[in-house]
């Protein structure tokens, strides 16, 4: 063996174990990112699934998407500090949110809390505002309350503690919001025209009300603007570290019926449209009911909401016809009820569900 052959062979015997040593550096960095992948997937599923709660859902959100047919989530808010898992409490904020893949678009829908209707699923006849169905009877009762007087099929629902929007709107970077007018709430002063907000001032600016001169429905234009930010947000996020901080403000601020999957699903093949995004609300008339201060939604908006989602839901229009159709009907012919007065001061009188001329008493009759 020459001395030209003896050196090429104590080269390559000297490079061969620094080789070996990158090849094992190298498959224990890809043993760590898949371990914490793994890691990362199972936390992620076991904080979706200690939100689940069922609705009595016929089909799984996932199978929906699979079929590319149109979502309709219940988004539903609840104005207090913590859940304390009873599932209680009143809804101060209720818009569906209708996700259309053929349209490639997603509408958020508000139903004014004080909207009279009934609640469907007690033992009795019931009729008061919207706003209880959801302390009476859960997300399942405002789902199917909700459903029966818009004439339209809901069977998902996202329950959000509106104390935890300050968690997930942090999560996600801060919202970026249109202010419609300069006011000061809670001590934090919001300036007319663009803002972008943090956590802490986004649910100051969501939970204003009575300084607004739309009441509700400029606090509801408002929520609009802060969930669809927050969607687009968290449609855009990439990090690990956002969507895990989402994810530990979810697990201990929502309650919904859709489950790890359905989210996965919906993450996958809907988030695309959250960048085209429209909004819509219900429109009531100001009236009392007693001492109550409600609203009424007059059959013709009930007919146009309910039109525009099941035009949005693929459905053939249907005349909408159910208790508030026909209490509207009743206070017009038996109690000169007026939809065109500016008075918000006029009597609605709520109709026993077995006579069209006695009052309810809050009995069955």
């Amino acid at each position: 063996m020459d001395g030209q052959e003896q050196h090429r062979r104590t080269g390559h015997q000297r490079k061969h174990p620094v080789r070996k040593t990158i090849l094992i550096i190298l498959g224990v960095l890809i043993l760590g990112v898949l371990a914490y992948g793994i890691w990362f997937f199972v936390s992620a599923k076991s904080a979706i699934d200690s939100t689940y709660k069922s609705a009595g859902e016929t089909k799984t959100a996932k199978k929906v998407i699979a079929d590319q047919k149109p979502l309709n989530v219940l988004l539903l808010g609840t104005d207090t500090g913590a859940f304390g898992r009873d599932y209680k409490g009143r809804t101060d904020t209720m818009i569906i949110a209708t996700i259309n893949p053929a349209k490639k678009q997603t509408t958020l829908t508000s139903i004014p809390r004080d909207t009279m209707a009934e609640a469907i699923g007690t033992d009795s006849f019931d009729f008061e505002r919207l706003n209880a169905a959801y302390e009476k009877g859960g997300s399942k009762m405002a789902l199917k309350s909700i459903s029966t007087l818009l004439n339209v099929p809901l069977e998902y629902y996202v329950t959000i503690n509106m104390g935890g929007l300050t968690k997930i709107v942090t999560a996600v970077g801060g919202v970026d919001v249109d202010v419609p007018f300069t006011f000061t709430y809670e001590g934090i002063k919001f300036t007319k025209g663009k803002m972008h907000l943090n956590g802490k001032q986004a649910l100051a600016y969501s939970r204003m009300r009575y300084d607004d001169p739309r009441g509700d429905y400029g606090r509801q234009d408002r929520q609009r603007q802060v969930i669809t930010s927050a969607i687009q947000a968290a449609a855009s996020t990439r990090t690990l570290t956002n969507f895990q901080s989402v994810l530990q403000s979810v697990s201990s601020n929502m309650v919904t019926n859709l489950s790890f999957d359905d989210m996965v699903s919906i993450f996958k093949d809907y988030r695309g449209y959250a960048e085209n995004m429209s909004s819509d609300h219900l429109q009531g008339v100001s009236a009392m009911w007693g001492e109550a201060m409600i609203q009424i939604a007059p059959t013709s908006e009930l007919q146009r909401v309910s039109d525009k989602l099941r035009e949005e839901n693929g459905l053939a229009k249907e005349t909408i016809s159910n208790q508030e159709t026909r209490q509207n009907e009743l206070n017009i012919k038996n109690n000169n009820f007026d939809f065109k007065s500016t008075n918000d001061r006029q009597q609605y009188i709520v109709y026993s569900s077995k006579s069209d001329t006695t009052p309810w008493d809050g009995s069955d009759n």
